[in-house]
């Protein structure tokens, strides 16, 4: 895993991302959000606050995200997981969806 790493680093993707970010106020906070809000790439977000922790969904390079939000907060920002999402359309045993007829 750790030997896929670099390739992953380098390539955008639809990724689910995990990290961790001092946030110790609500203005910490709204300042994380704004920076979020700022990096296109991001589709969305949840932060949660008393667990300092912040995780963001979209077709990014990780690093670059975190590197983004570091700079526009001043705030320290540690990756915790990152996960490569799969489109179901591009999965090989995707059927189309499920239609049921609930009569």
């Amino acid at each position: 895993i750790l030997s896929l790493l670099p390739s992953l680093m380098k390539e955008k993707y639809n990724c689910c991302m995990v990290m961790r970010i001092n946030i110790d106020c609500k203005g910490c906070c709204k300042k994380v959000q704004e920076a979020i809000h700022s990096i296109r790439e991001v589709e969305s977000h949840l932060i949660e606050q008393k667990q300092r922790i912040v995780m963001i969904y979209g077709r990014f390079i990780p690093q670059d995200v975190a590197i983004k939000i570091r700079k526009k907060t001043n705030r320290r920002v540690e990756i915790l997981e990152i996960q490569q999402l799969v489109s179901p359309t591009h999965s090989d045993n995707y059927q189309g969806p499920i239609i049921r007829d609930w009569k």
